[in-house]
Formats: C-alpha cells, sequence, structure tokens
C-alpha cells in the first residue's frame, strides 16, 4: 500500500470520526451549560452526576456493579448464540422437523422474558445463574428464528451443487449452509444482543444482589437522582461498546459478502 493511499485512509477514518463524535459531543456540552445552575430535585447539573459517575463507578462500583453485569451479560448472550445457531441449523435443515418443532417455537417466543421472573427464582434463586438463565432465554429467539430463515433460503442449486461434489453433512454446512445463512444470522444476533441489555437489567432489578440493574433499582428506591442518571448512562455506554464490538466481528466474518457486493458492482 503506497503512502498515498495509506494518508487517504487516515484522513478519511479522521473525518468519519468527526462526523460521528460532533453531535454527541454538542448533546454533552449543551448539557453541561445548560444543566449547570439546575436546582431541579429530578434534572440535576450534569456536573453532579459526572461527580456521582466517577465516585460510583470508577472505583469498587466497577467491581461490585459492572464487573457482575458484564460477566452476566456475556454469558447470557453467548448462550442464546450457540443455542440459537445450533437448534436454528438441525430445525431450518429438516422440514418434518420444523413443522413438529414450529408451534411449540412460536407459543415459547410469545412468552415476555419478565413474565418467567417468578420461575426462575423457583428453579435457581437470587443470583448469577437465574439472570443468566432469563437473558438466554429471552433474547435466543431472533437467532433462532433467524437462522432458520437462513437455512430455508438456501438455493436449491447449491444443494445441487453440494450433492454432485459429494460433500459430507459438517462440510456442507461449513462451507454452503453457513456463508448463504450468515447475514441472517448476524441479523438475529444483533436483535440478541439488545434485547440481552435489556435482560440484565431487568433481571438484576427482581433477583440480583448486585449489577447495574440493582443499582438503578436500589437508586430508584432510595430516591438517589444523581445515582440513578449515573447508572442510566453507564448502561447506556454498555450497550454503545458492546454494539461497536458486535459491528467489527460481524465484519470480520462477512468480509467476504463486502468483497463480492464490491465485485458485483465492477461488473456492473
Amino acid at each position: 500500500m503506497s503512502t498515498i493511499d495509506t494518508t487517504a485512509r487516515g484522513h478519511g477514518g479522521v473525518k468519519l470520526f468527526l462526523l460521528r463524535a460532533w453531535l454527541p459531543v454538542t448533546i454533552a456540552a449543551a448539557w453541561w451549560i445548560g444543566s449547570a445552575s439546575s436546582t431541579s430535585l429530578y434534572f440535576p447539573s450534569l456536573q453532579t452526576i459526572a461527580g456521582t459517575l466517577v465516585h460510583d463507578w470508577a472505583g469498587p462500583g466497577f467491581a461490585a456493579n459492572l464487573v457482575p453485569s458484564i460477566g452476566k451479560f456475556l454469558a447470557g448472550f453467548l448462550i442464546a448464540a450457540v443455542v440459537g445457531i445450533a437448534a436454528g441449523l438441525v430445525v431450518g435443515m429438516y422440514p418434518a422437523l420444523r413443522a413438529a418443532t414450529e408451534p411449540v417455537i412460536q407459543f415459547l417466543r410469545s412468552l415476555p422474558p419478565p413474565v418467567l421472573l417468578p420461575v426462575g427464582l423457583l428453579l435457581f434463586g437470587i443470583g448469577a445463574g437465574m439472570n443468566i438463565a432469563i437473558i438466554a432465554f429471552g433474547a435466543v429467539w431472533p437467532t433462532l428464528l433467524n437462522t432458520i430463515d437462513g437455512v430455508r433460503s438456501l438455493d436449491p442449486q447449491l444443494t445441487e451443487m453440494a450433492r454432485s461434489y459429494r460433500l459430507t453433512r459438517a462440510q456442507k454446512i461449513r462451507w454452503v449452509i453457513l456463508p448463504n445463512a450468515g447475514p441472517q444470522i448476524f441479523a438475529g444476533l444483533r436483535t440478541t444482543l439488545q434485547i440481552s441489555i435489556i435482560l440484565i437489567v431487568v433481571s438484576e432489578m427482581i433477583a440480583s444482589t448486585n449489577g447495574i440493574g440493582y443499582y438503578l433499582l436500589n437508586s430508584q428506591q432510595t430516591f438517589a437522582v444523581p445515582q440513578t442518571w449515573a447508572g442510566t448512562l453507564v448502561l447506556g455506554a454498555l450497550g454503545y461498546l458492546a454494539s461497536l464490538v458486535f459491528i467489527r466481528i460481524e465484519r470480520y466474518v462477512l468480509r467476504w459478502q463486502a468483497g463480492l457486493l464490491a465485485a458485483s458492482g465492477r461488473g456492473a
């Protein structure tokens, strides 16, 4: 790669960063200035919220509340992802199994996860196991259904090609089915990620002694308004960072798709 290409790419990265950063920075600056003299109980100044944020989350609160929430969130999301992709592949590959399981899947996916909190409490008690179980059960459905649809959308010509090349079942899944269903699977995983973040807060509010949800509920019950705002900002930052990491992984795994689209553009 030439120096000119590297410089151009660097300038493009700076422009993209500035394009994405100007609005959040403007909002934060306006909030800081506009709330500086606030005496409202419900809308404290951003300076007060920032001080609470540093005090409660930069020290012992980081290990006491943020680390457990991240651990439970990752565990629940990964379980939902693995189960959703694996079950979706099996169900999608066999029409008879798909027809037999569809009523059960549709029934279970229609159950709001918060409704299952009492059942989770009976089975797992108060603690991380219950939080992870609720996240995994509530977030698995988008990945499961998208994987099934992705497998079903396989072009019959690709199926015939795999048969003519005498690919084993594992080879067919690895080289034919997964690449074809990949975009839909990641679309489901993106929704699963968002639901997982919501459910970690909901489950921790009901059945936990630590975590962001517990912190938010305790702040609300004790009328600690700055703490409530601080916890909300931490939750938003966690969701944003998780989305950034997910997008990076998605682009890496589906990089072949970008190359295919580029090749199609050149061909056109």
